[in-house]
């Protein structure tokens, strides 16, 4: 696939942006590299002229940004998302520095459509957002002085990109048909509720089951089949029962 291409299905998430000029940046940055789809999740102001005196030539991007009011409508259609965070988590899921990432994430979207998830300016991204994502991606800073402005992470992140298509990697095995955003987050949604009904799962003490879940889902990419077999499962036990 061409590399333009594979960039024009990637899709840039901020989720609650707090400065309009961090969005502004962002959309620079985005444009400088040939990515050209902004998701914007609860900013605290946009439009603003702020935003578009940053954008410096992007404001086209600006235009077509696409406003949520969360972060599972913003990865709606996805097959792969990957979450941009420094903090150090409690993940069984191996985390990529950029330049890593970058390849697979371009490989992907030879398939589908793929997010990179950026937080919050201050507090990044929380934990429930991070669980959405099946990829945490980091970039490798000084450890002595990580923090990185909104818009110079967009870059580095969108630099790698273009370099992973218009570099990229030999053909591999073919991609799966690989199971969407929404349909592992029904197969989620179905196997909690199948866990509350049976009492195996208390939601008013939930303790950290629903989260080492995801975890173990994480592992893999789900394929449609699959996640259409674990659900018809999920349903024959639930008819059994009653």
């Amino acid at each position: 696939m061409n590399g333009a291409i594979a960039l024009d299905r990637i899709r840039i998430v901020l989720s609650r942006t707090s400065h309009p000029g961090n969005i502004g940046a962002a959309a620079r940055a985005m444009k400088t590299m040939g990515l050209g789809r902004l998701w914007l999740v609860q900013p605290a102001s946009f439009p603003d002229p702020v935003a578009e005196a940053r954008a410096s030539g992007a404001g086209d991007l600006l235009a077509a940004a696409r406003v949520v009011g969360s972060l599972e409508e913003a990865l709606e259609g996805t097959i792969l998302a990957a979450a941009v965070t420094a903090r150090r988590r409690e993940r069984s899921v191996p985390v990529r520095i950029a330049r890593e990432a970058a390849p697979e994430l371009v490989s992907f979207a030879e398939k589908g459509e793929v997010a990179l998830v950026f937080g919050n300016e201050t507090s990044g991204l929380t934990n429930e957002e991070v669980g959405l994502c099946s990829m945490p991606v980091t970039i490798p800073a000084n450890p002595a002085f990580s923090s990185l402005n909104l818009g110079a992470a967009v870059q580095l992140l969108c630099y790698e990109l273009r370099m992973a298509a218009l570099n990229p990697l030999p053909p591999a095995e073919a991609l799966p048909d690989l199971a969407a955003f929404e349909e592992i987050e029904g197969f989620h949604r179905h196997l909690e509720r199948a866990m509350t009904v049976s009492g195996f799962y208390d939601p008013a003490n939930p303790k950290r089951l629903l989260q080492r879940l995801r975890r173990l889902f994480g592992r893999i990419r789900l394929e449609k089949e699959e996640v259409n077999i674990l659900r018809g499962i999920i349903s024959a036990l639930e008819r059994k029962a009653e």
